[in-house]
């Protein structure tokens, strides 16, 4: 029995695992590789193992850093059926036919370039039609119900409290007449935020494969985040101007309108209009509104008194790109929740060509930034920014929030497996370089028998 690690070892993106149990293969995820140009590279490469051999994917979350490369699994002749919540199959929709149209308009804009240069036209990684194909294989299951693979292999899914439908794999497996307990976390979630429910805790097991994305750090109270977006509103509403808020389309979207909901007395919301001018972002909280079930204790209270057109009267959905084309016109008084998260592409940058030079005008940065993108440039304090070939002074005031992540911190991973009540054998994987050492070491120094691995890409792993 062993483990080998094709993606996130080291790293946090791409995730994939592949779990050997005797002849048999199961894979936990199998994300797109994402970020630099030589990173994004890595998807065209071969699989480095036979996708035909696969029995069965077991899917923790529909983002794409987990879910991105199924329809290039199924492309490439895999057969499995793939396991997962039915949230999460319901986001995989969205999610995989969304990056299918990228593929497909990055490539149309490169083939353009690659024919006026007299080179042979490239085809995209895969296309929707590949993604339809995937979409039927895949099996949406509750949380807590066993799911027998084979007479050996059993698994569960246990709420991850990430996004609607993520979830912790608890596998049950049996060779040689001896059976363990594995635990993939899959992408854990943040203790006492919004909306969802916390992460389910695990009382035994022989090896938990956990995610470390911040496990070198702590994320700001959610008290004084909620204090900083109260200040926010406030000072656009006495500077006359509009909010832009960058943010991604499942999770951070819904969490915004929920806080608008539950603040909307104390933070005046009745004083404007609201937007969500995103088409994915619409989808996604339409999917959200169909599983009320996953929601924690508070949301459900705050829905059985009042339903969300009441909580949030002035909230304008904007489907169309005249609709969103409208908006612009807006001198103040628009809160625009808009994509990308990181402004390097969607309808947000539209608005920032509309806003951005004004004194008036806020940006409130709500999400992680990577290195490169727009948006990191407006957290970094870029006093002019290029779109579309256009240069445009940076005017407006620019808020970074802290405390609204997706992903448990480093107290919230202490948290998690501490409540573990077996011997701890972790292996530590979803973190850079940093953030992966120092949590080892935490742990190692806060937690009675205690053994941590910190695999690298392509490692196995004998699960003894």
């Amino acid at each position: 029995m062993n483990i080998q690690f094709w993606g996130a070892a080291g790293e946090v993106t791409g995730s994939c695992a592949l779990l050997s149990i005797g002849d048999r293969r199961i894979l936990i995820d199998c994300g797109l590789f994402q970020g630099r140009r030589q990173t994004e590279e890595r998807n065209h490469r071969p699989f480095p193992f036979d996708v035909k051999t696969i029995d069965a994917i077991i899917l923790t979350h529909a983002h794409i850093d987990h879910s991105g490369r199924l329809p290039l699994l199924r492309k490439q002749g895999c057969k499995a059926k793939i396991f997962t919540h039915k949230a999460s199959r319901d986001l995989c929709r969205i999610l995989l036919l969304d990056s299918a149209f990228l593929l497909e308009k990055d490539t149309e804009i490169e083939n353009r370039k690659r024919l006026r240069k007299g080179l042979k036209p490239q085809v995209p990684l895969y296309s929707k039609n590949d993604v339809k194909k995937v979409l039927n294989t895949i099996i949406g299951v509750e949380y807590n119900k066993v799911i027998t693979i084979s007479p050996e292999i059993k698994f569960r899914l246990l709420d991850a409290g990430h996004i609607l439908g993520s979830a912790i794999v608890e596998l049950t497996v049996t060779e040689d007449s001896k059976t363990r307990k594995i635990v993939f976390t899959g992408d854990l979630g943040h203790f006492d935020v919004p909306i969802l429910r916390d992460p389910s805790y695990i009382d035994q097991a022989d090896w938990v494969i956990m995610e470390s994305t911040y496990g070198d750090r702590c994320h700001r109270p959610l008290k004084e985040t909620l204090d900083e977006i109260g200040t926010v509103i406030r000072d656009a509403r006495e500077d006359k101007g509009n909010i832009l808020i960058p943010a991604f389309a499942i999770g951070r979207s819904q969490e915004l309108l929920y806080l608008f909901s539950k603040y909307y007395d104390d933070w005046q919301m009745r004083d404007w209009s609201i937007f969500l001018d995103s088409p994915m972002a619409i989808e996604a909280t339409e999917t959200y509104l169909k599983h009320p079930n996953l929601y924690d204790e508070e949301t459900i209270e705050l829905l059985n008194d009042h339903s969300w057109n009441e909580l949030l009267p002035n909230l304008h959905i904007s489907r169309t790109a005249p609709q969103s084309m409208r908006i612009n016109r807006i001198q103040a008084g628009a809160i625009i929740i808009a994509g990308s998260g990181m402004c390097t592409g969607g309808r947000i940058k539209h608005h920032l060509k509309h806003n951005v030079w004004k004194r008036s005008a806020h940006i409130m940065i709500v999400g992680f930034q990577a290195q490169g993108t727009l948006g990191r440039a407006l957290v970094d304090g870029a006093q002019k920014i290029r779109l579309w070939g256009e240069t445009i002074q940076v005017s407006a005031s620019v808020h970074t929030i802290g405390g609204l992540s997706a992903h448990a911190d480093q107290s919230d991973l202490i948290r998690w497996v501490s409540r573990i009540k077996s011997n701890k054998r972790l292996i530590l994987v979803h973190g850079e370089d940093e953030p992966l050492k120092i949590l080892k070491q935490k742990l190692e120094s806060t937690q009675e028998n205690c053994m941590i691995k910190i695999p690298v890409y392509g490692e196995r792993i004998e699960l003894d």
